[in-house]
């Protein structure tokens, strides 16, 4: 069945996007739900979004700038230091909530999200799949050994105490801020084989692991209907995503403030924040 298309101009969830939320609810309810999740969903926890209105204009570093390039890699794991204690703080916010609730509750199937900052995880859902992978782990390149983000950051505050002095710093959605010197920085190595360390994430460049797009395909498949929420969509994971449910003839519902690539192929656009958003889904789907 084609569902009618049905978009929002206005900028807030108030009574100006009821007909849209009305819609939605119609749309999805008794339907078994995807959900995609993006940086606009972590906007309420402190997290800034990349492309969201006022966002400043970012060079996030490529892969091969990290892996070819000393000095790349003292700026990413001196900024990104300091942008862990700020992005370790941050709490879930509703939204995070709202998204545990509708899984524990059986509306959804598990959430798919393209963030990094594990918020979903420690709101207790139960099914995340982390398709840009999580700050909170970080990987050797060269023998696969895992460690816990908390124990590199003992490392890197032991051998970069004067690096606490920094001035306040801009965090970004993923965990990194600017840092203007770092010549004196010691890079983090690998304490079983000396190699190269990386946060377990994804970087400018590299490709979703498959397993993890795996993953995520199949709460698409296994799926009735299709929410986007918080992301504009601009990654190449999302849009294949998104194409799948297409493919599928799922009814798709994206909510984000400012225009998406998926707007076009929505029944329903709610341009609105994604916390009160999901809250209200919660609260009429779960009647």
């Amino acid at each position: 069945m084609i569902m009618p298309k049905l978009h929002s101009p206005v900028p807030d969830a108030d009574s100006r996007t009821e007909p849209q939320l009305d819609a939605a609810v119609d749309l999805l309810r008794g339907h078994r739900i995807a959900l995609l999740t993006g940086a606009g969903v972590s906007t309420d926890s402190g997290i800034p979004d990349y492309r969201g209105e006022g966002a400043p204009v970012r060079s996030p570093m490529k892969f091969a700038q990290f892996l070819g390039d000393e000095n790349y890699r003292k700026r990413y794991w001196a900024g990104s230091h300091l942008g862990w204690k700020r992005f370790a703080a941050a709490a879930p916010n509703r939204g995070h909530v709202a998204v545990a609730d509708l899984e524990s509750s059986g509306i959804i199937n598990g959430v798919i999200t393209q963030n990094v900052d594990g918020l979903h995880l420690r709101a207790g859902s139960q099914r995340v799949v982390d398709l840009h992978g999580s700050m909170d782990r970080v990987r050797c390149l060269t023998c696969g050994q895992y460690y816990a983000r908390s124990d590199i950051a003992a490392r890197l505050a032991a051998a970069n105490s004067w690096l606490d002095d920094e001035a306040s710093v801009e965090l970004s959605p993923d965990g990194d801020v600017q840092i203007e010197s770092v010549d004196e920085f010691v890079v983090p190595d690998c304490s079983v084989c000396g190699g190269l360390l990386k946060p377990d994430v994804v970087f400018f460049g590299e490709y979703v692991p498959l397993e993890k797009f795996t993953e995520a395909s199949a709460l698409v498949q296994t799926a009735d209907a299709f929410i986007v929420a918080g992301s504009s969509l601009m990654v190449n994971s999302g849009i294949r995503l998104l194409d799948q449910a297409v493919k599928k003839r799922l009814p798709v519902v994206v909510i984000n403030r400012g225009a998406t690539k998926g707007d076009s192929r929505a029944a329903v656009k709610i341009e609105a924040g994604t916390s009160e958003t999901l809250v209200s889904l919660l609260a009429r789907l779960g009647d």
